[in-house]
């Protein structure tokens, strides 16, 4: 279906459903961007200085490395995850897509090289997710858990109560090895 209606109102994003509340953002994605710009960074210079060495430097060539850089760039850096009540928010270099948590029908988890989490709701929309993300940031985790389970609640949650479950004894066991890690007893 469409893209949601989004509005700015005082300076606060809502969409269709109401979604005005606080916001919770990736808290590692900055180090995670800095990374990617310094991978980008290095490639580039250590391509520039091996055909500097080999006299062989030029403005094309620099311009194909920085290029490539670039590329690289582009490949490395995650997108920027963040929700509020009723929504969770992708936003990529050049895309932005939002689902309602309120409203989810499926959440999809596929393993493999890298793991990634799809949830997709009642107007169609799709996002996809590095489950990691939600463990690593319990303020997100807590808003989608509660909005999830206003989709189980609502009946609108057909696939992926199971996708959910694994995901919170994930978190739950790496909540509990911070605690004891922190506490000195591991």
């Amino acid at each position: 279906m469409g893209r949601r209606d989004t509005r700015y109102a005082n300076g606060a994003r809502q969409g269709r459903a109401g979604s005005a509340g606080p916001l919770a953002q990736d808290t590692h994605w900055a180090g995670e961007r800095n990374a990617a710009i310094g991978a980008a960074f290095l490639l580039f210079i250590a391509l520039c200085a091996l055909d500097a060495c080999a006299g062989r430097l030029g403005l094309t060539r620099g311009a194909l490395w920085a290029g490539l850089a670039v590329l690289l760039f582009v490949v490395l850096l995650p997108p920027r995850v963040s929700t509020r009540p009723g929504e969770l928010s992708t936003r990529g270099l050049l895309v932005e897509r939002s689902v309602r948590t309120d409203a989810l029908v499926s959440v999809r988890w596929s393993d493999g090289v890298s793991e990634r989490m799809t949830l997709r709701d009642t107007d169609g929309n799709r996002v996809e997710i590095d489950p990691a993300v939600l463990v690593r940031n319990p303020a997100m985790w807590q808003r989608v858990d509660t909005d999830t389970r206003t989709s189980i609640q609502r009946g609108t949650l057909r696939y992926g109560a199971t996708a959910l479950r694994r995901l919170a004894a994930r978190i739950d066991r790496e909540t509990a090895r911070t605690v004891f890690k922190v506490s000195g007893v591991r």
